[in-house]
């Protein structure tokens, strides 16, 4: 868990608890290889440190393959699936193909019948232009035809698609509001999509600035130096990481030391920072 990962769950936890809420605490561990031992509990531990609590679960992913199965059948079953043996080298390559923020947009190769029979194939749901529009509780107006192309459900190693497994888990959940990382908006019309073709009522959205490093990148996982673990280890309490995130969030005046309760009273999501923030590892 980095920064970025504590701001975004801060938030969740300050609406949730404002609203009267419930959190679902959910381990997305569906690509199974990049899994890495032990991150499961060490990011609970971590929410558990800064105080920021949850209702539900841990759920994990991983075990939930049952219930993408049932959803990819409803999907084939309306003609809104089909097999495809593109390789993503082959996508780029295609000079037609535009380019979004998910990379190359798929023209649709094999919609009518796969190019390469006999290879694996990765199964694509059929996304009719235009894409859907939404209003985002942050970001605003998301307008609809900004994202296009097939995309995948299920690769052809047998590994779930995200975009599928965090529909279905959410719909499954009874989830009425979604709170991430400005990152993930422009996956955010596919999902729509999927929810709508699935029959599932469509959450509300809320995509929180990001957390950057001093060159402008997002921080990740690989950002060891900035993790909660390490600002754990070199001595800094919870209230001090809350009060700074707080701080980049303009919950606060200064980046004094604070609890997440005493952020709940004063808390309204539209009045947050949209920014992007940068975090100094060394302050």
């Amino acid at each position: 868990m980095h920064p970025g990962h504590a701001r975004t769950a801060l938030v969740t936890w300050l609406q949730a608890r404002k609203q009267g809420g419930r959190i679902m605490m959910r381990i997305e561990d569906i690509d199974r290889p990049r899994v890495v031992p032990g991150s499961a509990d060490a990011i609970c531990r971590d929410h558990e440190w800064l105080g920021l609590d949850w209702d539900e679960g841990p759920e994990f992913q991983s075990s939930h393959d049952e219930a993408y199965e049932r959803a990819l059948d409803r999907l084939e079953a309306a003609g809104l699936v089909y097999p495809c043996t593109c390789t993503r080298k082959e996508i780029a390559a295609v000079a037609s193909a535009p380019h979004g923020d998910e990379g190359a947009r798929y023209p649709g190769t094999c919609r009518n019948g796969v190019t390469k029979p006999g290879k694996p194939p990765a199964l694509r749901f059929v996304f009719e232009d235009p894409s859907p529009g939404f209003e985002d509780l942050l970001c605003g107006t998301y307008p609809g035809g900004q994202a296009g192309g097939d995309f995948v459900l299920r690769r052809a190693d047998g590994i779930w698609a995200y975009q599928l497994a965090v529909v279905v888990d959410d719909a499954e959940a009874g989830i009425s509001e979604v709170i991430r990382g400005a990152d993930l908006l422009s996956s955010t019309p596919r999902q729509i999509a999927l929810y709508r073709a699935l029959g599932y009522p469509v959450p509300r959205f809320a995509h929180v600035g990001l957390v950057v490093d001093g060159d402008g990148t997002r921080l990740a996982t690989r950002h060891q130096a900035t993790s909660i673990e390490s600002l754990r280890e070199v001595g800094r309490s919870p209230e001090q990481v809350i009060g700074e995130l707080a701080y980049s969030l303009e919950l606060r005046p200064t980046a004094a030391p604070v609890r997440p309760e005493e952020l709940v009273p004063g808390f309204e999501l539209t009045e947050i920072s949209r920014s992007s923030v940068t975090w100094n590892a060394k302050g």
